[in-house]
């Protein structure tokens, strides 16, 4: 546990060095406005929890309030199974499917109301999405700003004309400033993802003390973990990239700081959809930043692996991983809200191979997003497409075969395809999050993307709740095969101490077709094998156990059919 008073005091040397005892004050006055006996009480992750992603109205009824619905939902389907929801932005919005936030401490009436969210934390633990980038232009802090009021005056980031702005770094093919009206005149404005969403100023303490507010109300309606959108473009300085700046940093241990002094265990998780490298400088010194991290090689390296029927690249890059400490982990998952980013691959695939990619999302029924570099060209950003289509898709689900229609999938191959790829989500060592999309078997939505021009709302259909249920329980359907499936894994998870989020991972080199972990130590010991490939394999793995998946007893060399996976306790 860090020195949070003495870590508060050194961030805010760095950040407001001019008048830093005058913010001081103002933090320990917010701290003592909360009461810290009526925050809840959190333990550390373990091998039980499973986190689903999910909007707020994910599910849908007519006449019912979507967060109702959800907890219906889940309560009914996959109470004994999933434990933790994280909740995509849930607040009044204007744009980009809930990341234009107007207020942070609203929950958006077309969801529901804060009882809601009472209602689904009494029996789920939560995370909430800290949007604290930017704002919607519909904000009541930029309408302020807008209409000269002073308290708002500087909130955001204007223009500046002796700026280098060469070296920013672009995760979207968007301007970056935008000319906004305002009662003194035009101004140009910083907006990293869109014209909606205009960047906060953070050199301005007030702006600090407004998030930091707004994250105390957070944990004390019951977040467990605080998920801090795109944190690594908050702070700007002229001449850098504007990207992981040492003043991100600080942010990250002055927030955890204050968090920590009311809410001991609500846990922040960043999200920096880099480089690993860049990625993990989010974990700190261990304890004093971020305890969790998005793992954003582990999706575009899972589907290459697929796509290749070759999990050479994914077994080297696990191989490589460092592990975490006792207060850290890797934040696992396969599909979300956004895209398969490319980023993360950089360094560990080649532009042959990420190119590879590219053409058999397009083939899949997929579509491209691309960022802007400083040159003014534009290299391929994610991919968007749903992960389902992505690893058990063949593209014939959305062209016409020879006599005019598309042959009918083989829901048992396609089943048994992508839920070898979400064995691997469930092995590597870290807590895993899964997709609502995922867990439901869901196929994608091009027409939402035809409709709206958003490719990522491929992958953001809202279900019917009675229709999706039905599905679920209706045998043989994709969604009943992939959701019992998912059922088994996860039960089976709960009761192996080697797949607690800190246990011991050991990287095992076999054969190319053939992903291997050996989980935990001693007695508890799990063997987790994945064949990525439609082809049988044998491999000799030098350990003999049950596999816990099939509950057969294996040898020393265990037979893979296609697609097969195994969890083998080690004897």
């Amino acid at each position: 546990m860090i020195n949070t008073q003495g870590q508060i005091k050194d961030s805010l040397k760095v950040l407001y060095p001019g008048c830093f005892e005058r913010v001081y004050q103002a933090v320990v006055e917010l701290i003592e406005k909360w009461r810290p006996e009526c925050f809840p009480k959190y333990r550390w992750i373990d091998n039980s929890d499973v986190l689903m992603i999910a909007y707020g109205d994910a599910v849908r009824r007519k006449g019912e309030a979507p967060l109702s619905t959800l907890k219906k939902l889940m309560d009914a389907e996959f109470r004994d199974d999933i434990n933790i929801i994280h909740l995509l932005p849930m607040f009044p919005y204007s744009s980009d499917d809930g990341f234009s936030v107007i207020d942070f401490r609203k929950i958006n009436p077309d969801l529901g109301t804060w009882k809601d969210i009472e209602k689904l934390n009494s029996t789920y633990d939560l995370m909430f999405d800290a949007v604290i980038n930017h704002v919607s232009r519909e904000s009541p802090w930029f309408k302020g700003f807008a209409e000269g009021n002073p308290a708002y005056r500087h909130f955001f980031i204007t223009a500046d004309p002796n700026w280098d702005y060469t070296k920013v770094v672009r995760p979207r093919s968007l301007p970056l400033l935008t000319r906004v009206e305002t009662l003194e005149g035009p101004q140009d404005l910083w907006t990293t993802f869109s014209e909606d969403q205009i960047d906060l100023n953070y050199k301005n303490p007030a702006v600090l003390l407004e998030i930091l507010d707004i994250l105390l109300l957070y944990a004390s309606r019951g977040a467990r973990f605080i998920r801090f959108d795109a944190i690594g473009f908050a702070w700007k300085e002229p001449g850098t990239s504007c990207m992981h700046l040492r003043q991100v940093h600080e942010m990250v241990k002055l927030m955890r700081s204050v968090l920590q002094s009311c809410a001991p265990l609500c846990s922040i998780i960043t999200e920096t959809n880099v480089p690993h490298a860049e990625n993990i400088s989010y974990f700190g010194n261990g304890c004093d930043e971020a305890a969790l991290v998005y793992q954003f090689p582990l999706p575009p390296l899972v589907l290459f692996s697929f796509l290749m029927q070759d999990a050479s690249r994914l077994t080297e890059w696990a191989a490589s991983l460092e592990p975490t400490g006792k207060d850290t982990a890797y934040f696992n998952f396969l599909a979300s809200h956004d895209g398969i980013g490319l980023r993360p691959v950089e360094g560990l695939l080649s532009d042959a191979e990420r190119d590879f990619m590219v053409r058999e999302t397009l083939a899949r029924g997929g579509q491209i997003g691309y960022r802007s570099l400083s040159d003014g060209s534009e290299v391929p950003y994610e991919l968007n497409i749903n992960y389902l289509d992505a690893i058990a898709g063949d593209g014939t689900e959305h062209s016409a075969g020879a006599a005019g229609r598309a042959p009918p999938p083989d829901t048992q191959r396609q089943a048994q395809k992508f839920m070898a790829s979400q064995c691997i989500l469930l092995s590597m060592m870290g807590m895993p999050a899964i997709y609502y999309h995922s867990l439901f078997g869901s196929r994608g939505d091009p027409a939402a993307y035809k409709e709206s021009g958003i490719k990522r709302r491929i992958n953001r259909e809202k279900l019917d709740a009675d229709l999706l249920m039905g599905e679920l329980r209706q045998k043989g359907t994709l969604r009943n095969l992939v959701a019992d499936r998912f059922r088994h894994l996860i039960g089976l998870r709960k009761t192996l101490p080697a797949f607690h989020p800190n246990s011991p991972q050991r990287v095992l080199t076999l054969k190319p077709e053939v992903f291997a972990l050996l989980r935990g130590e001693g007695a508890e010991q799990v063997l987790a094998l994945v064949n990525v490939s439609g082809r049988t394999v044998t491999v000799q793995s030098g350990w003999a156990g049950t596999d816990l998946v099939g509950g057969e007893v294996c040898g020393a060399a265990v037979e893979l059919a296609p697609w097969q996976y195994r969890w083998i306790r080690v004897q």
